[in-house]
C-alpha cells in the first residue's frame, strides 16, 4: 500500500492524518474554494480572510487547559486596546465552550459597561473584594448575552481604591488571596472550574495593577500598531521582572497581541515585524483590525462578537481566542477543539 500523502492543507492539518474525519474534509474543501488574492485588492484580500477564519472558526470548540489560566492584560501606553482585547477575547473564549471570568480592576469600569454589567455606585463590585473582603462570588455577575462568561465589575468606588490600599497588610496579595478563596469554594461546591480568569487594569503602575500582576501567571500585552508601539514596553517588562522577583515568580508574559492593524499601510506591516522579530514565541500569529465595529460595540453593552458576529473584528478576536486556548491545550487530545457532535460521527465512522 503506497503511503498517504502528507500534503498540508490550507487549515493547517496533513492530509493522511486529520482528513479520517469527514467534516474536516469538507471544511479543507471549502479552505481550497476561497480564491488567493494579494495587497493590490486589499478589499477582497480582506473578504477572502474573512471567509477562511469563518471556515476555520465554523462549530470549533475550543480546547481546555490543563488548569485555570489567569492573564492579565497589560500595557502602560493608553489607547492600546488591552479593555477592549479583555472583553472580547473572554467572549470568544465563552463562545468557544469554555469557562469563563472577566475581573474589571479599571475604575474606568470599561469592561463593565461592555460586557453590560450594572456598575453603578454602590452595586456590590471588585473595590467590595479587595477593600472589605467580600467574597469574590458574590459580586459577580452573569454576561446575559455570552453563555459561559461571568464577570466582577468595577464601580467608581475603585478610583479610591490606590490611597486605601496603602496602609492595608498584604496589600499586593488582596485579589490574589480573593481569586484563590473562590476557586477553591466552587471546587468545594463542586462547580466545574473556570479555565480562564481574565484581569483588565488601568494603565498606571499602581496597586491596582500590581495587585493584578501578583494575581496572575500570565501577561497579555495588546500592541497597537503605530509609530510609538514599543514606547514603555521596555519599563512594562523592567515592572513585570520586579514582580517576578519579589512577588509572584510564576508570572511571565505568555502572549503578544497586534491590535488597530492596517495591513494596507507599510507603517502597519513595518511595527508587526519589529515586534515579531522581538518576541517570535509570544506573538500571536492572528492580528486585530481597524474596525468601526469593535469600536461601536462598547456603547451598545456589548462586546463585538454579540454586536456584529461575522464582522471582520468579531472574526479576528476568535481567531486569537482559539490560538490562546490551543497554546494552553491539553497535548494528545484526540478530538481537541472539534465540536462533539462531528467527534461522535468520526468514531461511529471508525467502528
Amino acid at each position: 500500500m503506497p503511503p498517504q500523502d502528507e500534503t498540508r492543507a490550507p487549515n493547517g492539518i496533513t492530509a493522511g492524518q486529520g482528513f479520517a474525519d469527514p467534516h474536516e474534509r469538507r471544511r479543507a474543501a471549502l479552505l481550497k474554494s476561497v480564491p488567493e488574492t494579494d495587497e493590490t485588492t486589499p478589499l477582497a484580500a480582506q473578504l477572502a480572510e474573512d471567509a477562511r477564519r469563518r471556515i476555520k472558526l465554523q462549530g470549533t470548540r475550543f480546547p481546555r487547559p490543563r488548569e485555570t489560566r489567569i492573564f492579565t492584560i497589560a500595557n502602560q501606553k493608553g489607547g492600546v486596546g488591552k479593555t477592549t482585547t479583555t472583553v472580547n477575547v473572554a467572549a470568544a473564549l465563552a463562545t468557544g465552550g469554555l469557562n469563563v471570568l472577566v475581573i474589571d480592576n479599571d475604575p474606568q469600569g470599561n469592561a463593565s459597561t461592555a460586557l453590560g454589567l450594572d456598575h453603578q455606585s454602590g452595586v456590590p463590585s471588585i473595590y467590595d473584594v479587595i477593600i472589605d473582603d467580600v467574597p469574590l462570588g458574590d459580586v459577580l455577575q452573569p454576561c446575559g448575552s455570552v453563555p459561559g462568561l461571568v464577570a466582577a465589575p468595577a464601580t467608581i468606588d475603585l478610583s479610591g481604591a490606590e490611597i486605601e490600599l496603602v496602609s492595608m497588610v498584604a496589600r499586593e496579595n488582596r485579589l490574589r488571596n480573593a481569586i484563590r478563596e473562590h476557586v477553591r469554594a466552587r471546587r468545594t461546591e463542586g462547580l466545574e472550574p473556570y479555565d480562564y480568569i481574565l484581569i483588565d487594569c488601568p494603565p498606571s503602575l499602581g496597586l491596582l495593577t500590581i495587585n493584578a500582576f501578583v494575581a496572575a501567571q500570565e501577561v497579555l500585552i495588546p500592541i497597537q500598531c503605530e509609530y510609538y508601539a514599543l514606547e514603555g514596553l521596555t519599563q512594562l517588562l523592567k515592572n513585570i521582572e520586579l514582580i517576578r522577583g519579589h512577588l509572584n515568580t510564576d508570572l511571565h508574559v505568555s502572549t503578544i497581541l497586534l491590535t488597530m492593524f492596517d495591513g494596507r499601510t507599510n507603517l502597519a506591516r513595518e511595527v508587526a515585524e519589529e515586534v515579531r522579530g522581538h518576541f517570535p514565541v509570544e506573538t500571536l500569529e492572528a492580528t486585530i483590525p481597524r474596525s468601526v465595529r469593535i469600536s461601536e460595540a462598547p456603547s451598545y453593552g456589548q462586546t463585538v462578537l454579540t454586536y456584529d458576529p461575522g464582522s471582520t473584528g468579531a472574526l479576528a478576536y476568535r481567531e486569537a481566542a482559539h490560538e490562546i486556548a490551543k497554546r494552553g491545550a491539553e497535548p494528545n487530545t484526540e478530538h481537541e477543539g472539534r465540536d462533539p457532535k462531528v467527534a461522535a460521527e468520526a468514531e461511529k465512522e471508525k467502528s
